[in-house]
């Protein structure tokens, strides 16, 4: 490992999914090897098939990867979190590990926040054609009404993965199961600023969805409760250090 950290860090959370790694992995450093210095931080949400070995092997074949492992299964947001914890780049871009996230667009990502103001944080990733079944896109489409009425985040798709951040003001937020649904919310409540750029979205490439319609509005309902909570209770101003 380089005693110079990289520019960016590329955070991948993972749940069985052994058949899209490679394929994946081989995407990322297409797109950013030559563009900046980086890295790769897959978290292993202690998968049951042989996520953890692919990933492994892989290591020869991709030296910008580092690879962690949960020792019992946490959830997406845990391991977003402690990617980003044990990520050294000052900038972190996330991706589902799906392959439905195209990682050619993290350096459009990376365009963006060139020509934009130091307050915007966070970059969010906007499906503005999604593939997935008709089912899911209603229920999304549902989902992000509601949740844009009750927050005021201004944000078209706050569940699409891909995302870029910075790294310091992401560990700022306040944590909890599936905040990773709420990161622009949560960034406006810490006061940043927040853009959706639109990017490609794609089919999976093999293995399942680890939620269904019903998990979603289950867990959604008690999580927007919560971060509606956290909006009014929140106060914030300027310090001046005399």
């Amino acid at each position: 490992m380089s005693a110079v950290p990289p520019e960016l860090s590329v955070v991948v959370p993972v749940h069985n999914e052994s058949g899209n790694i490679v394929p994946l992995l081989g995407e990322i450093v297409a797109a950013l090897r030559g563009r900046c210095a980086f890295e790769i931080v897959y978290v292993d949400d202690a998968s049951g098939d042989d996520t953890l070995a692919v990933l492994t092997a892989a290591k020869a074949q991709f030296p910008e990867l580092r690879v962690l492992r949960h020792r019992t299964q946490c959830g997406q947001s845990t391991a977003l979190r402690n990617g980003i914890k044990a990520a050294r780049g000052a900038w972190i871009a996330t991706l589902d590990g799906d392959g439905q996230n195209d990682p050619a667009d993290i350096p459009k990502l990376l365009a963006v926040r060139a020509e934009s103001p130091p307050a915007i944080k966070l970059f969010a990733g906007w499906r503005v054609h999604r593939n997935d079944p008709g089912s899911k896109r209603w229920a999304s489409k549902l989902a992000n009404a509601v949740r844009a009425r009750l927050l005021k985040d201004d944000t078209p798709d706050t569940g699409c993965g891909i995302k870029l951040m910075e790294r310091a003001a992401f560990l700022d937020l306040p944590y909890f199961d599936h905040m990773h649904r709420y990161l622009p919310a949560l960034m406006l409540r810490a006061g940043w600023q927040v853009k959706s750029v639109p990017v490609n979205h794609r089919p999976r490439g093999s293995g399942a969805s680890k939620y269904n319609n019903l998990q979603r509005a289950l867990v959604g309902i008690a999580d927007l409760r919560g971060v509606a909570w956290l909006i009014r209770r929140s106060k914030r101003t300027t310090v001046d250090e005399l």
